[in-house]
């Protein structure tokens, strides 16, 4: 099956050499199992930022036939003491290549009934031994624990089956969650979404990520389409990622869609009946397939199971990046599901190399209010105005340090310090948060921006290093440009953003030689100020001070997809501009769109549209629904 896969944002590393032109365009690099992703697969290479859209086959999406390992003899277990002790060691070992024809095997699974031994039935296991001339598995676990380390390794390699992990579509899974004293719900959060929407898609929709099913009329979409399928649910929150969508319906269900080979929708597609066609053929240009290659699986919006969460759980927002999914609860939990991703390839989600495909609770983040995504890495907000964040910390997208020895550490959520000297008596409780693509945003309740995460192009406002090579803000600073500008909305893209003030202005800044900014190229020519502008080649690079777009008022609402921005007013009309190669504008063309634009057709044409959103290569729109 031939797949063109493009993620929010081409590349997690930084480009070291700043050329003209050269937006980040690319496409990420998808895994090919549907099984347990485990550390020990190939790794799969990010293609550099400042290359142009790339057209990959993927391999067949079968998940991977576990090889038949005869029974072993029965021989004693170790300890659970020994045992945990060889799996930690094993998680120190660097990742290794695969050989190209190597068969799959499965991992060790943790302890199981048949591992749990208890120690003082030693004794007994030992003298029944004796006196039967057959020993049942088992009593063979129970025997004596000093037994060489060969004959756990044989026992572990034949039972892995018994072990419920991430990707055993067949098990109950293990439902974990919050601490309810006499099973009380203590409730943090308030539904806050209830109006049913009515949503608009546009934009590449080659893996699905439209929601519009398995059709090629879903394949290229240049203007704003309504999604049908979508109008038996009530969808009240929408949330887009890079080639996958969540959805919140009223009735409590999450939906999801797009991609799935990295278990970003949180649910089994894997025995989906996959149609491929003869390239070659003298016909593949007149294919009568009505897929157009699409897996219904996962073209259609489809629920994830309530089964991985506790009963009684009501959800409160949804938030998607590249290859990962989020869900807010009342109680102030937060769920997630997919894998974060590195420059190298896979990263894991909770340990080094693993892959969830199945909703887990998020271990040591309690009393979260708001949840916001990046490419590869997730914030959260809680009660007491804390910033928690995890995931890939390569470009300092967490607010602390990270070196690659220690890179798994960002899985673990940690609190983010707010501590700027150049700034007296300021705020340390924040109120709002949102994301970039590498770079993240904290609103405190002083009005204060504070910003942090890659910075080749002035993504965090911060002009000290803007334009430098593997330019970062370590730590959160204060955006000293956007002092007394009442911020109420940020959205980031890969290198650019754009916030909206409380009186409707959008200020735009950041990589601007791709028309992110929706700048006219006669207005950034006429800025003669290095301190406001940077030019390469004797053109505009990087628009530095936060500049407000001249031909926009009263704006209440904005979203970054890559090199792309939508806005939309308090009369509900939607503007956009910037990359257009996949129509993900909504203005029917190709063509860069170089200034704000309004997206007019018949579908939104008399509709007040309320949110819109952008993921990798396409974007959406929604209005309040009229009951």
């Amino acid at each position: 099956m031939a797949r063109a896969t493009a993620s929010r944002a081409a590349s997690a590393k930084p480009a070291k050499e700043v050329k003209a032109n050269g937006t980040a365009r690319g496409s990420r690099a998808v895994a090919a199992t549907n099984g347990y992703a485990e550390a020990d697969l190939e790794p799969e290479s990010e293609i550099e930022a400042e290359a142009a859209p790339v057209t990959k086959k993927l391999a067949g999406r079968a998940r991977a036939k576990k090889t038949e390992t005869p029974a072993p003899e029965p021989k004693p277990e170790p300890s659970k003491a020994v045992k945990r002790k060889k799996a930690d060691a094993s998680d120190n070992e660097e990742e290794a290549a695969p050989e190209p024809k190597k068969t799959k095997v499965a991992p060790p699974p943790k302890a199981t009934k048949a591992t749990k031994a208890k120690p003082k039935a030693a004794p007994k296991a030992a003298k029944a031994k004796v006196e039967e001339p057959k020993v049942e598995p088992e009593e063979a676990a129970e025997a004596d624990n000093d037994e060489d380390m060969d004959a756990a390794s044989e026992a572990d390699a034949a039972e892995p089956e018994e072990e419920k992990k991430p990707g055993n579509w067949d098990e109950k899974p293990i439902v974990k969650g919050p601490r309810r004293v006499r099973g009380q719900r203590n409730e943090i959060v308030s539904v806050r979404y209830t109006d049913p929407l009515k949503v608009f898609v546009f934009g590449e929709g080659s893996n699905g990520e439209l929601g519009l099913g398995a059709t090629k009329k879903a394949i290229d979409v240049k203007r704003p389409r309504y999604n049908e399928l979508l109008s038996k649910y009530d969808v009240v929150r929408v949330a887009t990622g890079g080639m996958h969508v969540l959805a919140l319906t009223k009735d409590n269900q999450i939906l999801s869609w797009g991609v799935n080979d990295n278990g970003a929708l949180g649910r089994d597609t894997s025995g989906a009946e996959v149609k491929t066609r003869d390239l070659d053929a003298d016909d593949s240009d007149s294919d009568d397939d009505e897929t157009g290659g699409l897996i219904d699986l996962e073209a259609t919006p489809s629920p994830v199971s309530p089964d991985y969460f506790p009963a009684n759980t009501t959800f409160v927002d949804i938030a998607a990046g590249d290859s990962c999914s989020f869900a807010l609860t009342t109680e102030g939990a937060v769920y997630g599901w997919g894998t974060f991703r590195k420059n190298e390839g896979i990263m894991g989600f909770r340990t080094k190399g693993d892959t969830a495909f199945l909703p887990v609770y998020i271990e040591g983040i309690t009393k979260a209010t708001h949840i916001a995504s990046g490419t590869n890495h997730i914030l959260a907000l809680t009660k007491d105005g804390h910033v928690y964040a995890w995931g890939n910390g390569q470009q300092n997208q967490l607010g602390r340090r990270l070196t690659e020895r220690n890179l798994t550490e960002g899985l673990v959520p940690s609190k983010v310090g707010f501590r700027d000297l150049t700034h007296k008596r300021v705020s340390h409780k924040m109120v709002s948060i949102a994301s970039g693509d590498y770079h993240s945003f904290a609103i405190a309740d002083d009005g204060q921006v504070w910003s942090w995460g890659v910075n080749n192009f002035c993504e965090t406002g911060y002009p000290a290093n803007a334009g430098a090579d593997d330019a970062l803000v370590l730590t959160p600073r204060i955006v000293s440009s956007l002092e007394g500008k009442n911020v109420a909305v940020i959205a980031g893209g890969s290198h650019h953003n754009v916030a909206i003030t409380k009186d409707g202005q959008a200020l735009v800044w950041g990589r601007c030689d791709g028309s992110q900014t929706g700048l006219s190229r006669d207005l950034l020519a006429s800025i003669q100020d290095e301190t406001r502008l940077l030019l390469n080649n004797d053109k505009p690079k990087i628009l530095i001070e936060p500049t407000p777009l001249p031909d926009l008022k009263n704006i209440v609402f904005g979203a970054c997809g890559p090199d792309t921005t939508i806005v939309i007013d308090k009369d509900g009309k939607a503007y956009s501009w910037g990359f257009s190669t996949c129509y993900q504008t909504g203005q029917g063309t190709t063509d860069d769109i170089e200034v704000p634009t309004l997206i007019d057709n018949t579908a939104v044409r008399e509709t007040k549209l309320a949110w819109t959103g952008c993921g990798g290569q396409y974007s959406m729109l929604a209005s309040v629904l009229k009951v």
